[in-house]
């Protein structure tokens, strides 16, 4: 039998066990604990948020329906038209191609709903149409 050959190696620790890694290791725990501290209050903060959130939910809200989806898109067209002023400037602004676009899907919802709507709903929206068409016409002038 022939004599293996074993190999010597040595183990080195490479591992740096000085004050300098003991401030990181004291670091990192004290970013443990302000990451803790952070996320506590966030979840503090949540209830509150949820509140809000439950307060939203119960404001006098119309039911969402036709009738209020129209009107919807009724008061869009009329602060296009600068008859209302814009909820985000405040101020009357007038954008007629906006106020042509809202008329036009109005006017497709008119004709796409034929026969399935209500006699009142119908009417609503042939009324609705009939006066957002003059006031676009006298803006156009």
């Amino acid at each position: 039998m022939q004599e293996e050959k074993k190999q010597d190696f040595t183990v080195k620790d490479r591992r740096i066990f000085s004050q300098e890694n003991e401030n990181i290791d004291s670091k990192n725990e004290d970013t443990k604990k302000a990451e803790d501290t952070i996320k506590q209050k966030s979840k503090e903060s949540e209830p509150a948020v949820e509140k809000k959130d439950k307060e939203a939910d119960q404001t006098c809200l119309p039911e969402i329906n036709f009738p209020t989806f129209i009107m919807s898109l009724n008061a869009s067209a009329l602060v296009n038209l600068g008859l209302f002023e814009n909820p985000a400037t405040g101020n009357k602004e007038i954008n007629l191609a906006l106020a042509k676009q809202t008329i036009d899907i109005l006017s497709m919802l008119e004709e796409k709903t034929r026969g399935n709507l209500s006699k009142d709903e119908e009417s609503m929206l042939k009324s609705i149409l009939y006066d957002l068409r003059i006031i676009y016409v006298k803006e156009k002038k």
